[in-house]
């Protein structure tokens, strides 16, 4: 098998060690760095993934989430049969090692990534967890069990203090076997076809450079993400006809739904400042304190080296009457300096993040020319849906309940962004849409459905609708966002792609 990675190889300090992503999300030497177009009432925001072997999994923030079982069984119930949670559970725990308490039925125990719980401990995140709990909450030992709700420390794919990943733990295996050929900072730029049928992929080393060619004796497989799965069959000929016209694309295939139902969630945060006295990841995170992080880490003991963005996870309901959560609530004790990923803020502070975990709004992804080194046009439309409004109202409310009760009144005094809480559902809707960012959970824009479906991508096994030797196997397939760090359920469309194609 022939392996295409656009960008360079993962051996590197900033992806390694799991902190490191602080840094790694934002390099432009290892992402897609892309930005949105302006969403609707907000500002244009930048949107990130890995271009990197490994792809996301080797700058993103290890936190490791399921998702609901109602959400699979949603999949099925669109007429995809094998990807009920029945189904597809056994590929979640082919993947995983779980450390820690887990039930075995619906935990695995010896697959190749190592699922732990956060292994370094804060008083502001411990005093969020006893707000959580007194506000109603129980304490979810294991919120990937197959019931979600309640409030845990978050489960992360650390393996001895370093980043755990499927390049590191899989590829690795199979490149030392001589059973992949793998091409680092080869840019696939087009798909080739006799007539419906994939039969290999054009690529280059840089842009401008001699085009080479791979071609392939059973399939091509992309597995290129939300963003760049659609963008290159668009240019390679497949996605809608119209479209395609526009920008000098002879049509192979007219399929209106690639680059359709992009799906991300939506974060805002509250930041409040911590009294007088107390650190936060704010001061350890910098000169002599980080320096003793650093010989904490190297010695194996528990340190801030080994942290994912959020340190506790809340899976709630923003309405009780709600039959299950809707809402993702995240909290660290720390805070960015403005909302810049890795600029941390100079004062003492602590995150309260949250997001709706099913969101209705769509976007879209489309090409704006046959260069793919040109970025497509991207629009997530976060916050279009007047149902996804009304649930990230009543998440700020919820969060800044939380965040001002009394289990938190001896390490927080107050509210510094928003300066103070807004008042009506207006000014809340407006400040998240002034100072929220992308999840960069990215889905849907190569969406699995059945054959009557005339926006589908792909069909139940991932196949292409009307090409032959051609699948998709990554997180664009999804029909909808799980309630979920789109993380896990990606690995497992991968563990399950990989017994698709064995079989």
């Amino acid at each position: 098998m022939c392996v295409l990675e656009a960008g360079p190889g993962d051996l590197r300090p900033d992806v390694r060690v799991p902190a490191g992503y602080v840094k790694a999300l934002t390099q432009p030497s290892i992402g897609w760095n892309f930005r949105s177009q302006p969403i609707p009432g907000g500002q244009a925001l930048p949107l990130y993934q890995g271009r990197i072997v490994g792809g996301s999994s080797s700058i993103n923030g290890m936190i490791y989430v399921r998702g609901q079982p109602e959400d699979f069984d949603y999949w099925a119930s669109l007429g995809l049969p094998g990807w009920s949670y029945r189904d597809v559970l056994p590929y979640f725990k082919r993947s995983e090692t779980r450390i820690g308490f887990g039930d075995d039925t619906v935990r695995g125990r010896a697959g190749p990534i190592t699922v732990g719980d956060v292994g370094w401990s804060h008083h502001t995140s411990d005093a969020f967890v006893k707000a959580a709990q007194g506000a109603g909450w129980d304490w979810n030992p294991d919120y990937n069990s197959g019931t979600q709700e309640g409030v845990a420390y978050v489960q992360q794919t650390v393996r001895r203090g370093w980043r755990a990943t499927p390049a590191i733990a899989m590829l690795r295996t199979a490149l030392r076997s001589g059973s992949i050929d793998l091409k680092t900072r080869a840019r696939a730029v087009q798909i080739m076809f006799d007539k419906q049928r994939a039969i290999g992929v054009r690529y280059v080393r840089s842009r401008g450079g001699v085009e080479k060619t791979v071609m392939a004796k059973r399939e091509v497989i992309l597995c290129c993400g939300a963003i760049n799965t659609p963008r290159l069959l668009q240019v390679s000929g497949v996605g809608d006809g119209e479209m395609l016209a526009k920008i000098g694309v002879p049509v192979v295939h007219h399929l209106p739904g690639v680059g359709e139902n992009l799906r991300d969630h939506f974060v805002s945060r509250i930041v409040m400042r911590a009294r007088d006295g107390v650190t936060t990841l704010n001061q350890i995170a910098r000169g002599p304190r980080l320096l003793a992080e650093g010989v904490r880490w190297m010695l194996g003991r528990p340190s801030a080296l080994t942290l994912s963005p959020s340190h506790v996870f809340l899976s709630c309901r923003s309405d009780p009457e709600l039959s299950r959560p809707d809402l993702q609530c995240m909290f660290t004790p720390g805070s960015f300096g403005r909302n810049r990923a890795g600029h941390l803020d100079s004062l003492a502070g602590v995150t309260g993040a949250w997001w709706q975990h099913r969101p209705k709004s769509q976007g879209y992804v489309r090409a704006l020319t046959r260069d793919m080194f040109v970025d497509p046009e991207i629009q997530p439309n976060y916050l279009a849906a007047l149902a996804d409004q009304t649930t990230m109202i009543s998440g700020m409310r919820l969060i800044s309940t939380l965040l001002t009760r009394v289990e938190l009144a001896p390490v927080l005094s107050e509210m510094i962004q928003p300066p103070s809480m807004p008042g009506t559902d207006e000014e809340i809707l407006a400040f998240c849409r002034a100072s929220g960012t992308a999840g960069c959970h990215f889905v849907g824009t190569a969406r699995m459905g059945p054959d009557g479906d005339p926006l589908s991508v792909v069909d139940d096994q991932l196949r292409v609708h009307g090409i032959e030797k051609l699948r998709v196997a990554d997180a664009s397939i999804m029909p909808t966002i799980p309630s979920a760090n789109t993380y896990a359920p990606t690995m497992m469309i991968g563990e399950k792609a990989a017994v698709m194609l064995l079989s």
